[in-house]
């Protein structure tokens, strides 16, 4: 049930806590001595956690949080040639025809003899 809740806090108190299964908490207290005041206060854990159910899919606030990540993705002539196909294959699986144009587009001359 607390996967679907997805507590801002969450305090375990069983005989055999495994924290690594509640993932979908802010934060995870464990045992009957690690009460939420002392991740406020003084044990030095994130106190800007997320609320509404949304520990779901975001953390709490860091410094990645005022990062902005960039994928850069760099293939040469022969790395395209060897993903084509499948390429090909996925964008006509979702219906997406032009995704796979513009890998095909890329080699047009390989059928003038290259």
């Amino acid at each position: 049930p607390s996967h679907a809740y997805a507590p801002e806090h969450l305090e375990l108190h069983l005989r055999d806590p495994r924290p690594e299964d509640f993932v979908n908490a802010g934060a995870v207290f464990v045992g009957a001595y690690s009460p939420v005041s002392l991740g406020d206060y003084l044990a030095g854990s994130n106190h800007v956690l997320p609320t509404g159910g949304q520990p779901r899919y975001a953390a709490g606030l860091s410094a990645a949080t005022f990062l902005r990540p960039q994928q850069v993705i760099v293939y040469d002539r022969e790395a395209l040639r060897a993903a084509h196909d499948d390429i090909v294959a996925l964008a006509v699986a979702e219906a997406l025809p032009a995704h796979g144009e513009a890998v095909t587009a890329r080699f047009a001359d390989l059928s003038a003899g290259e």
